[in-house]
């Protein structure tokens, strides 16, 4: 259960990721069209307002050059020259002339200049002699570059204009005066270069000023004066673009800095809305995020579908595998799919019978090997061989077995040899032997094979001990029963033997051979000579490989069948613990 609720928070961890990093990606990409669309709308917005700025200086270039010819031609009048050319100037015949010359060229300002550029009359009554020093300058350029006019930007009674001057000839090239006149750079002006261009625009006065004014604009008032607060320093100096918010709605804005005559240079800002611009984009903008948002919704419908698609088998998979770890082989999972996962349940099911088939070999193994013995060959395999190694060898034969089977059926018989036998086997199991085989009523054990124990030679005859509790405790039941005792004779040595897998390639059995497994049949065949008077007949070697004191009592050298040497051997004394 554990292991479901840990896969089911890992599927919903695996959802939430995979839908976060499609909303993260989808999310990503529509900032990266947004800003995409910005960047592309702004700058095609600077695009504008240079050509604006291009067509502004066209037009002042263009109505400069004409307001040039007109006043040329008016320069070359008689009567101008008349008056000119009077001994004593009639300044009021000159105004009202000039006035008339006024109406003809459409310009609020003409003035007419001697030829130190000194004013004679105007028709703006707020021009004074010293408030016509920007003629005076025009004067000056075209007396210095020999020019048959001049025109810049500047001040007349503190209103922005466009001034042009042309010199009075009498004949040429004698210069008898000039003739100038200016046109004003005010809304009006604003407002026509706004339908050419399609851009708002603004004329600020220049640094010099102790608080900037707005010269021209065709911004209302507020918003105009938003758009010279943003004059800073920097913004004066050079051209640049930057993003105005009026009114929180951002304007693209151009500022340029305007040349005056004899004055600090004003600014021209130039501006269109980025709002209006990006308009177009935010309608496909918002299209793209409602797609997004449908793709993520599809997206997180289908992987919730794949998901539960996959799981539900899965977690059939993880429960499956809690009910063979519990053992139960025989249970079968069936996926009716053709994709991995019912390849997968295919190999669940595969991999359930062929534990189950471990299962019976082992259970049969362990009926008919030592379990001990079972597990190694199943971990190590039943390869022929073996190595040598230090091993105490255990055998024990039943007495009189052969009057007993006179006296017994051979079903009676085999019941009884059978209650024997698994009694010495607890017996010998129970101290960690192992039993290498049965010989009709014969036992032959092993301690320290096929796994070492540094004490085995302890427990082989502990394991005596324990056979002669055992056999005395079945001599009860059986006498309870009418039947006679048993008794036993035990041999025991310990010797390195060879330890290993004995037989045909079709066939084998883990024992062990030598001398030593000799020795120890021999000792138990002792068992059978009155003059030792033992049920248990421990080898010396056996002793000295023991790690604890054994109560014996020694019985001399003999000398064994098949050896040549004697062997020292000692009687087994009953163990006072046991009664």
């Amino acid at each position: 259960m554990a292991g479901l609720l840990s896969f089911r928070r890992f599927r919903t961890r695996l959802l939430v990721l995979i839908l976060g990093l499609l909303a993260a990606a989808l999310g990503g990409a529509y900032v990266l069209v947004t800003r995409a669309n910005r960047a592309n709308a702004i700058a095609h917005i600077e695009q504008n307002l240079a050509g604006a700025l291009r067509v502004f200086r066209f037009s002042v270039e263009l109505r400069q050059d004409r307001l040039a010819q007109s006043a040329k031609v008016v320069s070359a009048d008689w009567p101008m020259r008349t008056l000119y050319l009077q001994d004593v100037l009639d300044r009021h015949t000159l105004r009202s002339t000039l006035l008339s010359y006024a109406e003809r060229l459409e310009v609020p300002v003409v003035a007419a200049f001697d030829p130190e550029g000194h004013m004679l009359a105007t028709t703006m009554d707020e021009l004074d002699d010293e408030a016509c020093g920007p003629f005076r300058h025009l004067v000056q350029q075209a007396e210095a570059g020999n020019a048959d006019q001049a025109g810049d930007f500047a001040y007349l009674a503190g209103r922005l204009h466009v001034l042009v001057v042309v010199p009075l000839y009498a004949p040429r090239p004698n210069i008898i005066g000039w003739f100038g006149a200016a046109f004003p750079i005010d809304d009006s002006f604003a407002q026509a270069l706004r339908l050419t261009t399609q851009a708002e625009v603004t004329f600020v006065s220049g640094p010099g000023e102790a608080a900037r004014r707005v010269l021209a604009t065709t911004l209302p008032p507020a918003r105009a004066q938003t758009v010279a607060a943003q004059m800073t320093p920097d913004t004066r100096a050079t051209a640049g673009t930057t993003v105005v918010d009026l009114d929180d709605e951002p304007f693209v804005t151009l500022f340029t800095p305007l040349g005056l005559l004899g004055d600090d240079p004003a600014r021209i800002a130039l501006q269109r809305s980025l709002a209006a611009e990006l308009a177009p984009a935010r309608e496909l903008e918002h299209v793209i995020a409602l797609i997004a948002v449908a793709a993520l919704v599809a997206a997180s419908v289908v992987a919730l579908g794949a998901a539960r698609s996959v799981s539900r088998p899965v977690q059939a998979l993880a429960a499956h595998t809690e009910v063979i770890a519990r053992g139960d082989y025989n249970a079968r999972i069936e996926l009716d799919r053709a994709d991995e996962l019912g390849q997968l349940a295919a190999s669940f099911n595969r991999m359930s019978a062929g534990l189950a088939e471990r299962d019976r070999v082992r259970d049969l193994l362990d009926k008919n090997v030592s379990p001990a013995v079972a597990a190694q060959l199943l971990r190590d395999g039943a390869a022929l061989g073996g190595e040598e190694r230090p091993v105490t060898i255990l055998f024990v034969d039943l007495r009189g077995f052969t009057t007993l089977s006179e006296s017994l059926a051979p079903r009676e018989l085999i019941a009884l040899l059978n209650r024997y036998l698994d009694a010495m086997s607890q017996a010998i199991e129970a101290e960690g032997g192992v039993i290498d085989k049965f010989i009709g009523d014969a036992i032959m054990a092993l301690f320290g094979a096929p796994l070492a124990q540094p004490d085995a030679a302890d427990r082989a005859l502990a394991a005596a001990q324990a056979m002669r509790h055992a056999l005395a405790q079945l001599n009860t039941v059986l006498a309870a029963e009418g039947r006679p005792p048993l008794a036993f004779g035990i041999g025991i040595n310990t010797a390195r033997v060879v330890a290993g897998n004995i037989g045909s390639h079709r066939r084998l059995n883990y024992s062990v051979i030598g001398d030593g497994v000799n020795v120890a049949a021999r000792l138990q065949a002792l068992t059978r000579d009155p003059a030792h008077a033992t049920d248990v007949i421990v080898s010396d070697a056996t002793l000295r490989a023991a790690t604890r004191p054994w109560r014996t009592l020694p019985l001399g050298s003999v000398k064994v069948k098949g050896r040549a040497g004697e062997v020292l051997i000692h009687k087994l004394l009953s163990d006072p613990a046991r009664p």
